[in-house]
């Protein structure tokens, strides 16, 4: 990923990242009482900023904690950052942890000011070698704690499977419990089958994906039958095409599986118009407002 850009915020203050400082009590750093969300900004336009900020509710409700901002002032803060770092395509990241308190203490949990930080990094489109080659990912069991569907900042599991995926040389982990697809370390995975798409259905084992129902929408649009339900490991090792997708990919072909190529091993013809249509939305959007 890029480096970050200059200027962040933090508890409602916009400041350079590196003069940025958090208190080594805060929970977020002894616990990873946090949650954060991801937004990419195509076009100078949060992509799903509803969506997004929707799931980050959720996660906060989840926790228990209250959002410190009205969706009207987390507009205007992503807004304010945006424009403060140059705007263009870019993602933003924000995370809200559950504050500072004098100790460490497991429970009760305290009432504390909550800690808000954001920060924007460029977002590069994928290069045209990926775009022609796929991506290479490994599978590994899902070692990740019961619930997945809060976006929490607790996120060592996820960091120690996508690095089995760098150890062999590839792209992204994906991961299997009890014989059956979950997503993948950062993505959601989805599968095409007889010119059907197919996704494993959202559950406290899987992140509810803002991508992820982009691509639903868009399978719609072009005329891709899908069905939501369990996908069998079997059923993804002997898929005509497997996508991911994410905030910061859109939507990517992923043509090797521990090492066993997916159908033929090139990006097949429905991620192909999936890739144009998520491409054509982009330029839909842009200059609307959000």
């Amino acid at each position: 990923m890029a480096a970050p850009l200059p200027i962040c915020h933090l508890n409602g203050e916009f400041l350079p990242l590196a003069e940025a400082r958090i208190s080594p009590l805060d929970r977020s750093f002894l616990f990873g009482d946090g949650v954060y969300e991801v937004v990419p900004v195509f076009e100078g336009r949060p992509f799903r900023f509803t969506e997004h900020f929707d799931r980050l509710s959720r996660s906060l409700a989840a926790v228990r904690m209250r959002d410190p901002h009205t969706r009207d002032a987390w507009r205007a803060l992503v807004r304010e950052l945006m424009v403060r770092n140059g705007g263009g395509r870019m993602y933003v990241y924000v995370q809200v942890s559950r504050g500072a308190e004098n100790g460490r203490n497991h429970a009760p949990l305290p009432d504390i000011p909550p800690t808000v930080f954001a920060f924007c990094a460029p977002l590069p489109p994928p290069t045209p070698e990926l775009l022609a080659q796929g991506l290479s990912c490994v599978t590994a069991a899902d070692t990740r704690w019961a619930r997945c569907d809060i976006k929490s900042t607790a996120l060592l599991a996820n960091v120690l499977l996508r690095q089995l995926s760098v150890d062999a040389g590839g792209h992204e982990t994906i991961l299997l419990r009890d014989g059956l697809l979950m997503e993948a370390s950062a993505s959601t995975v989805h599968i095409v089958k007889g010119g059907r798409l197919i996704t494993p259905p959202d559950s406290t084992r899987i992140l509810p994906g803002t991508t992820r129902s982009a691509v639903e929408e868009l399978a719609d649009r072009i005329g891709l039958p899908r069905e939501t339900r369990e996908v069998t490991e079997a059923e993804l090792r002997a898929a005509d095409e497997v996508w991911l997708a994410s905030a910061t990919r859109n939507v990517s072909s992923v043509t090797r599986i521990d090492g066993a190529p997916v159908g033929p091993g090139v990006p097949g013809p429905h991620w192909k118009r999936m890739w144009q249509a998520f491409n054509d939305l982009q330029v839909e959007l842009a200059g609307q407002p959000w």
